[in-house]
């Protein structure tokens, strides 16, 4: 390694790409496995979870001399220095019921902003990657920037949701959300996968997505996916996002900012 550890991110980049490739066969060949260890409010990890983090971690330490901070096993903090941001299965209830959306999510973070992004969908065989300044690459082939669009001809991706729930951003705000978005938008879109919301945006499959969770390791791989490809992200205030804000709303430009407008008028009825 230079002194410098983001010196060569095209080079970083491919290592990358080369330790998530050797893991998705593994991946494959686990879907469906069961929930091995409760985290609580109806969330779980299975051991393919522990065994792919392990292994994916273990193969970037060795080759990148950069350390990983894992959603199973943690690491070091983010908000500075540079570390790897690995979750081994995104979509976990999806992939244990045999569900195909589902992926491996892994950035490169700098003094607490990603620099790198992957967002794996073995089942799917589909390979998102990106550097900071772009292109995003969909199985090697760069992809266009995002065009600037417009919220009424959109398809948008909707977080975990559950009208009952508490906790920073309630169920209620959710589902209060949900209306003006079916009337403003094309078509509303629950995937049950964060990177998957995230890696469409940056793509174009998705014209936006709103994310209610917090974690850096099923958002910051996303969020360099659409920085990459020329899109918006901020949290739901508006606020630019950095890895420790709470929430996150990435579009494209334009429909994110009637997005943003959308969410403001719901939050202040």
């Amino acid at each position: 390694m230079t002194a410098d550890p983001i010196a060569d991110l095209p080079a970083l980049l491919a290592t990358a790409s080369d330790i998530l490739d050797a893991a998705a066969p593994r991946f494959v060949e686990g879907i469906g496995a069961p929930s091995a260890i409760s985290k609580g409010g109806n969330d779980f990890a299975t051991e393919l979870d522990l065994e792919l983090e392990r292994t994916i971690s273990d193969r970037l330490e060795q080759r990148t001399g950069i350390e990983v901070h894992g959603e199973e096993f943690g690491g070091p903090q983010l908000t500075s220095g540079t570390a790897w941001v690995l979750d081994p299965i995104d979509g976990t209830f999806n992939y244990s019921s045999g569900h195909p959306l589902s992926g491996m999510l892994l950035a490169l973070v700098h003094e607490g902003e990603p620099v790198l992004g992957l967002t794996w969908l073995p089942i799917l065989d589909r390979r998102y990657a990106a550097a900071l300044g772009g292109p995003v690459t969909l199985n090697g082939a760069p992809l266009p920037p995002l065009p600037r669009g417009r919220l009424a001809e959109a398809m948008i991706g909707f977080g975990a949701f559950n009208v009952d729930a508490a906790g920073r951003i309630p169920g209620r705000f959710r589902f209060d959300l949900l209306g003006p978005l079916s009337r403003l938008s094309s078509r509303v879109r629950m995937h049950g996968s964060t990177g998957i919301d995230l890696a469409f945006t940056a793509s174009g499959v998705l014209g936006g997505a709103i994310v209610f969770g917090h974690h850096p390791w099923d958002n910051a791989a996303g969020v360099a996916l659409i920085r990459a490809a020329g899109g918006v992200v901020t949290d739901l205030a508006g606020d630019p996002w950095h890895i420790t804000s709470g929430s996150v709303l990435a579009a494209a430009p334009g429909v994110h900012e009637e997005l943003l407008d959308m969410i403001s008028m719901v939050s202040t009825a």
